[in-house]
């Protein structure tokens, strides 16, 4: 009779690998995370070109110096709105990185995981 211990499929025998594959889905959580950072850096980012593509489109229709008023704050704005885009995306971009860097090592120490994440 074989020791449970010894068992390939005892919970206390993978019990390093079973931490390692935890690590792995909390990496990849978090990578989720980053993603969706990424993606919404990227929709904020195309609301100050949409409203460009409108101010452009209807510059006809208007003088810039009769609503300059209206035209500095909406250019403050969209300025914002590109920084905030921007820095998401690079955030985003740096959280990606890093995340697929610690589950390199990981797949370095553990066999199984090597031939599981070939990404």
């Amino acid at each position: 009779m074989q020791n449970e211990n010894n068992d390939i499929c005892s919970p206390i025998a993978n019990l390093p690998q079973l931490i390692e594959m935890q690590k792995v889905q909390l990496l990849l959580a978090e990578q989720r995370t980053a993603l969706s950072i990424f993606r919404t850096g990227i929709a904020i980012f195309t609301i100050p070109l949409s409203v460009l593509t409108v101010l452009i489109a209807t510059s006809k229709y208007y003088q810039i110096m009769d609503i300059l008023y209206l035209i500095i704050p909406t250019a403050i704005l969209l300025t914002g709105l590109v920084i905030l885009a921007v820095w998401m995306i690079i955030r985003a971009m740096k959280s990606i990185v890093h995340i697929r860097l610690m589950i390199d090592k990981i797949k370095e120490r553990d066999e199984f995981l090597k031939e599981f994440l070939k990404s």
